[in-house]
């Protein structure tokens, strides 16, 4: 009867997280979504059998329908329950963010199916049940063949229900990697003009470096990338003298890793958390400039708590380390402080050193992170939710005006190369389930905004065509100063004159594998082992999959593909 009481609990559950998606019809879609419900029905009714003390079992019963309650409003807003590197996520920088969830119809699906957890019990009680052995054997054989449905039913991970989710995103077996493959290197030859910018070279040799992350800043809502409005309008104007990388890619969607990545150039781990990197070797490109005598810093508005970040920076040659914590504000919030006073601090930082001085400064605003709040109201009407992301862009870009102003007052504007990106990009439902940044790899996701400017050294804006990498950050920096690029690097100099593809990866939730190729874009996913490949110069939406009329080219990045992420997990 519990065990009974728990499917309905699940299944309750299942229906109320699927409202209003989109349900492939197939024989083979109702085992597909149920064969995770009734396994944990199985497992729970074995531990029944098993446990002689029947308090026990109703308390493990209770906690089990809270854990699922909880689950509902998660997965109608994120289309995943939760999973592990989510809930290493949902911590105390991210209260702001979760509580914005907290609204009537959430509220209400979780006392739904809470309730449900008691009335269940209740109605099943006065029941006699028959039949109990081959209804057994029956959820056996749907448990057997759960897997295989799954694998024939585009469900993009909606099966799963509050438990299946939290078992780990594994690579499965793949093509054995090849240690000195250039995985980047195009399986066909390239038709674009890309344009390049071979000509700086060494060209800001001496200069100051700044490095500025923008947060969740994804290129197509830039009037720089085509967009009709103008967020970032401080940004457009830097924009107009310097290098803008058309096609820039972030190596996982996701602050912490592709930090790692633009510092190291090295490409992280598939499955494992930021924790663990700490033990992979780096010489980051803080170091490296420390070492013949530039100051190092680091400026981030927000915390670095969050997410393991401390183990991405700590120990990488930054002389100083600074987070919400240390600065201070006039705006404090649960995920960090007021990007002014973050401003004002890097400035007084930069006032600190002695005239002449070479820096390496490294600037990571919170602004455009969700909840997208402001202290003050924004040009864009506060309406929508994109509306509201993009006053948040504005924000944060008004604090990037300030800073270029300030170094400009000092006269250091011409004594310093800036490389400004987008750390990851957001999502806000152009495809179905897809929101916020973390969990697919569409170009909503992963497609960022990436310029090189020079003040009186770049003086026109040179559009760069082909594939660019956040990875590539730190041999690029390295190549405009003059500097050795270390061949541990995975990264390359987006200032050499050849094409070269992007890959990304996320294990948020699902496995997604993808690269960028000269307009073409292919995702895998690592589960299922499907493959969905477009054209972005013809279809930028990702709205038509090409993978059945390209079969050769699917079949050559996914090899390289897999070749690549195998090589790294080694």
């Amino acid at each position: 009867m519990k065990a009974l009481s728990l499917f309905g609990v699940l299944i309750l559950a299942h229906l109320v997280s699927l409202l209003g998606r989109h349900i492939p019809l197939s024989a083979w879609t109702p085992i597909a979504y149920l064969w995770q419900d009734v396994l944990v029905a199985l497992l729970f009714a074995i531990l029944d059998v098993c446990m002689k003390r029947a308090r026990t079992v109703w308390v493990f019963y209770a906690i089990l329908v809270v854990y699922v309650a909880i689950n509902v409003p998660v997965t109608r807003v994120l289309s995943t329950p939760l999973t592990l590197p989510m809930l290493r996520a949902a911590r105390g920088p991210l209260r702001d963010s979760i509580a914005y969830y907290f609204t009537p119809l959430n509220l209400a699906a979780i006392v739904l199916v809470l309730v449900a957890g008691v009335v269940f019990p209740l109605l099943l009680s006065k029941r006699k049940f028959r039949f109990v052995m081959p209804l057994a054997i029956a959820g056996i054989a749907i448990v057997v063949v759960g897997p295989l449905s799954a694998s024939k039913v585009e469900t993009v991970g909606m099966h799963r229900n509050a438990f299946g989710a939290l078992l780990p995103v594994r690579l499965p077996d793949m093509a054995g990697a090849t240690e000195s493959a250039d995985w980047r290197v195009s399986p066909f030859p390239s038709t674009l003009d890309t344009g390049n910018g071979s000509q700086y070279r060494g060209a800001a040799a001496g200069r100051n470096v700044v490095l500025i992350l923008l947060e969740s800043t994804a290129s197509r809502y830039l009037r720089l990338y085509g967009a009709e409005e103008d967020p970032t309008p401080n940004l457009t104007q830097l924009a107009s003298q310097s290098l803008v990388f058309e096609s820039a890619y972030s190596v996982y969607p996701e602050s912490i890793r592709g930090l790692y990545a633009v510092l190291c150039s090295q490409y992280p781990l598939f499955g494992a958390p930021p924790d663990d990197y700490p033990a992979a070797p780096c010489v980051s490109v803080a170091e490296q400039l420390r070492q013949i005598g530039y100051r190092t810093a680091l400026f981030h508005s927000g915390r670095f708590v969050y997410l393991g970040m401390k183990s991405v920076v700590e120990n990488r040659g930054f002389e100083t380390l600074e987070d919400a914590g240390d600065i201070g504000g006039n705006v404090n919030s649960s995920f960090g402080v007021d990007e002014p006073s973050a401003v004002k601090r890097m400035l007084s930082w930069v006032d600190s050193m002695p005239p002449g001085k070479r820096f390496f400064l490294t600037y990571i605003p919170v602004a455009g992170h969700h909840p997208y709040a402001t202290p003050d109201p924004g040009p864009f009407p506060y309406t929508t939710e994109i509306s509201n992301y993009r006053n948040a862009l504005h924000y944060g870009d008004a604090a990037l005006g300030e800073l270029l102003k300030g170094l400009k007052s000092r006269g250091l504007d011409e004594q310093t190369v800036f490389v400004i990106f987008g750390d990851h990009g957001e999502a806000f439902g152009q495809h179905e389930g897809n929101y916020g940044h973390s969990f697919f790899i569409y170009d909503e996701n992963v497609r960022v905004p990436y310029i090189i400017a020079a003040p009186g050294l770049i003086r026109d804006q040179t559009r760069i065509r082909f594939g660019a990498s956040l990875i590539d950050t730190a041999p690029t920096i390295l190549d405009l100063l003059g500097l050795p690029v270390p061949k541990r690097f995975q990264g390359i100099s987006l200032l050499e004159d050849r094409p070269r593809m992007a890959l990304f990866f996320t294990d948020y939730s699902l496995g997604f594998l993808g690269l960028y190729d000269s307009c073409w874009k292919m995702i895998f996913e690592t589960g299922t082992k499907r493959s969905k490949l477009y054209d972005v110069c013809v279809d930028p939406q990702e709205t038509q999959d090409l993978s059945a009329k390209n079969e050769g080219r699917v079949a050559a990045y996914r090899a390289r593909l897999e070749e690549w992420i195998a090589a790294q997990n080694k």
